[in-house]
């Protein structure tokens, strides 16, 4: 198995390298945003019901939820700019995640490339007297050219995946952070 996967890289040729730093980044960007956007860094418990209750607020200083509520008590009369604050770190929950729309468009389309020029290096062996190829050699080519788009197809599913997870996390914090924005506006009036 080990070995039949070396050949499926080999097979991929030079397009190994933007493969794997599409995998590198997807694999980035869905560890660093999933463990960035966990409810205690974005909005712990006490905090939230320290908001809704109305009651002075303790613990949770390095998270979303908190930086939006010191803002609101800097700028009290400005409830435009509190708004826009907020819209700033929702802004901010999101970096990144759209690099992952990004690589699981690519990954299958650089997968397909490899795929086309490999097919191309395989017909191109066709003996010019007989017409036919050596099949051997012809089937095994195919075989490695298709393992481009297995590669690109290999990141470009989990890529969709954690796009798709990520971007309603973001969506659900967002439409909760905006009811909690109207009780920290309520407070700073």
């Amino acid at each position: 198995m080990f070995f039949a996967m070396i050949e499926v890289f080999k097979g991929a040729g030079i397009l190994i390298y933007p493969l794997g730093i599409c995998s590198a980044g997807a694999v980035f960007i869905i560890c660093e945003r999933a463990y960035a956007l966990r409810k205690a860094a974005v909005m712990p418990e006490d905090l939230v019901d320290a908001v809704v209750a109305g009651k002075p607020l303790v613990g949770g200083r390095h998270t979303v939820l908190a930086r939006i509520v010191e803002f609101a008590e800097q700028h009290k009369n400005d409830e435009g700019a509190v708004k826009a604050f907020a819209r700033l770190e929702i802004n901010r929950m999101e970096r990144g995640v759209p690099y992952l729309d990004v690589i699981y468009a690519a990954a299958p389309l650089i997968g397909l490339t490899g795929t086309v020029t490999g097919l191309l290096e395989v017909f191109s062996q066709i003996s010019p007297d007989t017409g036919l190829p050596d099949p051997v050699k012809f089937t095994s080519g195919v075989a490695l050219a298709l393992s481009a788009t297995v590669l690109g197809l290999t990141i470009a599913i989990p890529s969709l995946v954690g796009s798709g997870y990520l971007q309603r996390k973001i969506e659900n914090y967002a439409a909760q952070l905006d009811v909690l924005l109207e009780r920290i506006l309520q407070r700073t009036r």
